[in-house]
Parts: C-alpha cells; sequence; structure tokens
C-alpha cells in the first residue's frame, strides 16, 4: 500500500484550505495523496483535525457526497448568528428523541442547523441548570459553531465563542417571566397586524 505526494488541488478543494466535514467540523487539508489499494489508485484528502487531535484521510470521489464543504462565506455566518438571535423552539416531545434530532444537526455540518441547536439549549444564568446531556450537546454545537466562526473571521476561537454568546444575548428574555411577557408582546403583535390590514382597505 503505497502512497504519494500528489496534487495540490482537487474537486475545487486545495491544500493548506480549511474545510468542514460534518461529522468533524473544521479541519484542515494538509495533502492530496495518491494510495494504492487492492491495486486501484485512490486519490484520497488527508485532512487534520486539530481540535480533535485527529488525521482522516477521504478518497477524493467521495468528499461531496458525504458532505464535505469549503468554509461558509460572511454573510451566511451572519445569518447563522441571527439564528441564535431567535426564540428558542422547543419541541414537546421526549428528550431521548429531541437529543438524537440534535445530535443529528450538529453532525449534518450545516452551519444554520447548528446554530439552531445553541440557541435552543442555550441557557441564561436567571434560567434552570441544564441537564448532563443538555450541556453535552450545546458544548458540542457551540464548539462546532465557533470553529467555523474562528476560521471564517481569522479570529482564536475563544474570540468566537464570546461572539456567539454576545448574539445569544440579545436574543428573547429567557424563563418564566420571559416566557409570560413573550406572550403578551405577541398579542400586542397580532393586533398591530389586524390595524395595518384595516388601514389598507380603507
Amino acid at each position: 500500500m503505497s502512497s504519494q505526494k500528489k496534487a495540490t488541488a482537487s474537486q475545487g478543494f486545495k491544500t493548506g484550505e480549511s474545510i468542514v466535514y460534518p461529522a468533524h467540523g473544521v479541519g484542515q487539508i494538509v495533502a492530496i495523496e495518491e494510495q494504492v489499494v487492492a491495486g486501484m489508485t485512490l486519490e484520497l484528502f488527508v485532512i487534520d483535525f486539530e481540535k480533535d487531535k485527529m488525521r482522516l484521510k477521504v478518497p477524493v470521489a467521495k468528499a461531496k457526497s458525504v458532505g464535505m464543504r469549503k468554509l461558509s462565506e460572511t454573510d451566511f455566518v451572519d445569518r447563522a448568528l441571527k439564528v441564535v438571535q431567535g426564540r428558542a423552539r422547543v419541541k414537546k416531545t421526549m428528550w431521548s428523541r429531541r437529543a438524537q434530532e440534535y445530535d443529528a444537526k450538529i453532525n449534518s455540518g450545516d452551519l444554520i442547523q447548528i446554530a439552531e441547536v445553541v440557541r435552543d439549549l442555550y441557557r441564561a444564568e436567571s434560567q434552570p441548570e441544564q441537564s448532563y446531556s443538555e450541556r453535552q450537546l450545546y458544548e458540542a454545537a457551540l464548539g462546532r459553531m465557533a470553529r467555523e466562526l474562528a476560521a471564517v473571521n481569522e479570529v482564536s476561537e475563544t474570540e468566537a465563542v464570546r461572539l456567539i454568546e454576545v448574539n445569544l444575548n440579545k436574543g428573547p428574555k429567557r424563563g418564566a417571566k420571559a416566557e409570560a411577557d413573550e406572550s403578551e408582546a405577541e398579542g400586542d403583535s397580532e393586533s398591530e397586524e389586524v390595524d395595518e390590514t384595516q388601514e389598507r382597505a380603507a
């Protein structure tokens, strides 16, 4: 099984470039190699995931089908930050079912879906503590999101986490009293919409 260094670019990806691999998050292509396996020559991306101290070899031909992608554009990152400012949407299903859905979103590699998990599992200081499994999923989603933001904005991961937390705190007030205030506010906005339609009709 011999391997040799190959081209510096393939399938639109190049060595030295940071990419997102759905199951592991942000990694860097350190080489593109050719490897002979069972008499067939395979072209492979060699990807390092610094955070997990892991190296992965992905067949070039399968990179797109497994969901490997380039880093998000800055406007997409801004959209993800807007998502975390939104109101948490928590389904009233069993936690085990929700946990599976959150895990699938984290491993989708989709920055918006990961931002939704961060938003839905975030707890402000005034709120009840998260359970251990909630905390784990929240930190996994926050870490994935922060690593991509750090790579796109060329800042440290700590600064990226701070940026996400600032945006989380711009969101609706959280907690029991806040929920009561929000439902009242929703009633107000509905009546405003009615007023607007009446004005248009006039």
